[in-house]
């Protein structure tokens, strides 16, 4: 049996709201007490994550959304901006990859018309009313999470030697703000009231005005400040100056979209994820092997059951890298790669002792793309730009290895409409703040290769192959589970460990999100220097010796991490049957939490 937990799984009838925040958590079950649906206490809830936790997202980032209506059907809602249509290869002539910070790496910002076009098509307040929680803390303040405050300072000499404007909000008497003092933002509070008043004042009715504030982000006084502070050539955080390839076209000529979600049956259930432009496939991928592989029979804290599904994800993420890009201009196999067949396959290959190698396999007889290898310690890279932001020791990155992460949310309600998100982007340490909005811009181009052998190469009007990836898990066409965490490359590793211990280990949500956590590191890691380290398990010390032991045994090289350091998950679920609501949250880092009743 699993320790006690943390705290107690959250059950009732009336509504779930799960967060990375207790801010975001409290924003969204307050519009649901107000008689909002699920996708507004959504929307409430990833604006405010914007505001409290601008070390890992922000307006001009980008957000995956999988909701499932009422009445409806499983649906992706994409967040994520493309490349600028000057994103060629030949625009980064002389550098060895897409810089990690600056605004070279800029895509369009896709955040905010993603959580406009939730709110229009799905939600039932006003623009007033969704905006209101994020302009509240942006305006009054809120408490600095010790994470923030490490940010900040680390980048002191960034910000105080090349990006003045986040100097002036972030270094405020010269100082970087106190973990635990409140910290506002009176620029993006400004920012959100002119776009309202903007729409009330151009348009009448609820639908009109958020098409009107959707106008105004792409083509209005937002858009030309963007424009206005990419003129010139920007420093990235090591003092390289670049002109951005982000232009008016590309802001005014991209809006989110829906698209069908990908999915595949498992143990009764149907796994929704993202196509292949996002890692979300990788998920069914490590279904289809732990089918293969009868994990079900495995005890989900067992050193055989990390061992095998450490094995099967190293064989689904390297097909990640040999396969994955935007579907709309690569051939991705999805397919074969989600089939049994091909999955029976590729289960063959896991052994008994720990595989040292990156396999990607060949669906239809394909040649995969394999990246030139790039072992760990062989780089001198800065590591200014993306996820993740814990090393592989677990410990705190420090100066010279700044990244960004992410934020995740899952909201039901009394209905049965669920919706999980994931937003990312748009980081304080990734790009200078445009002081007119109180924002930075997104940097998530860094995720493209300049590899022309890659099907993720960078090229016009692309989306970035992220690892953003939320789970939106549905029973005989109901919705009766969402779920995910922030963490980069380990995303669809712990969320897919998650899944399986609720599954088959009939742990609660709240018991499975606080056992052990592990998650490896052979593969390509998604951002700069792409470096990967073979037979690198890194495991929470909870786990205990004897499991330890078993993994080093098998050739794991094991990297023992804090008891309390891996994964940062949130849940909620649905028994159709009862109409029973629950809801879990992580407790590592201290900020995590559900509310509901």
């Amino acid at each position: 049996m699993p320790d006690p937990t943390t705290r107690p799984e959250l059950r009732g009838h009336f509504g779930m709201v799960s967060s990375t925040h207790w801010l975001a958590s409290a924003a969204g079950m307050s519009i649901l007490e107000r008689g909002g649906n699920a996708f507004d206490a959504a929307v409430a809830a990833g604006f405010t994550l914007q505001v409290v936790e601008p070390h890992l997202n922000g307006p001009a980032g980008e957000v995956p959304i999988i909701l499932h209506p009422v009445g409806g059907v499983p649906t992706v809602l994409c967040g994520q901006g493309p490349a600028p249509a000057a994103a060629t290869p030949e625009a980064f002539a002389g550098l060895d990859r897409i810089p990690g910070s600056g605004v070279l790496p800029a895509c369009v910002p896709g955040a905010f018309d993603a959580w406009m076009l939730l709110l229009r098509d799905h939600g039932t307040i006003s623009l007033r009313d969704a905006l209101d929680h994020a302009i509240g803390y942006a305006e009054r303040g809120y408490p600095v999470l010790p994470q923030i405050a490490d940010k900040v300072a680390d980048m002191h000499g960034v910000f105080t030697r090349w990006w003045p404007g986040s100097a002036a909000l972030y270094l405020r008497g010269g100082r970087a703000p106190q973990a635990g003092a409140f910290h506002s933002n009176p620029a993006l509070a400004a920012t959100y009231r002119r776009v309202i008043e903007e729409a009330e004042a151009s348009a009448t009715g609820r639908d009109a005005r958020i098409d009107a504030a959707r106008r105004i982000w792409r083509e209005g006084f937002v858009a030309e400040e963007i424009l206005a502070s990419l003129a010139d050539p920007v420093p990235d955080g090591a003092g390289g100056h670049h002109r951005a390839l982000l232009d008016g076209d590309d802001l005014a000529g991209w809006s989110a979209s829906y698209e069908d979600t990908v999915s595949i049956e498992y143990a009764g259930y149907t796994v929704h994820k993202t196509g292949p432009w996002g890692q979300g496939p990788v998920f069914l991928q490590q279904l289809r092997l732990a089918e293969a592989l009868d994990t079900a029979g495995l005890d989900v804290l067992s050193a055989d059951f990390v061992h095998t599904v450490t094995e099967a994800a190293k064989l689904a993420f390297a097909d990640r890298e040999a396969w994955y890009a935007d579907p709309a201009y690569a051939d991705v196999p999805l397919a074969e790669l989600l089939g049994a067949e091909y999955a029976a396959q590729r289960a063959g290959l896991v052994g008994a002792d720990a595989s040292l190698e990156l396999r990607p396999g060949s669906p239809g007889g394909r040649t995969p793309y394999i990246p030139d290898p790039r072992p760990t310690g062989t780089t001198g890279d800065p590591g200014l730009g993306g996820e993740p932001t814990v090393n592989r020791t677990g410990e705190r990155t420090g100066p010279a290895e700044q990244r960004g992460d992410t934020c995740h949310l899952d909201v039901v309600d009394r209905h049965g409409n669920m919706v999980s998100a994931t937003p990312s982007g748009g980081w304080l340490a990734s790009s200078p703040v445009i002081a007119g909005l109180g924002f930075p811009l997104g940097t998530r181009g860094q995720m493209f290769w300049l590899d022309p052998r890659s099907p993720s190469v960078v090229g016009p009007r692309r989306r970035p192959r992220t690892t953003l990836t939320p789970t939106l898990v549905t029973r005989d066409g109901a919705a009766v589970l969402a779920l995910g965490t922030p963490g980069g490359d380990q995303q669809d590793q712990w969320s897919l460990t998650y899944f399986l211990r609720l599954v088959h280990g009939g742990l609660d949500l709240q018991q499975a999100i606080d056992a052990p956590m592990f998650h490896g590191n052979s593969f390509p890691s998604s951002f700069h220097p792409r470096e990967m380290a073979p037979g690198e398990l890194v495991v929470e010390s909870r786990f205990g010796d004897d499991v330890l032991a078993d993994l080093r045994r098998r050739g794991h090289r094991v990297i023992v991490s804090d008891a309390w350091s891996l994964g940062r998950l949130s849940a909620v679920a649905r028994d159709p049957a009862t109409g029973v609501l629950r809801a879990g949250a992580n407790p590592r880092g201290a900020q995590g939490y559900a509310a509901g009743r």
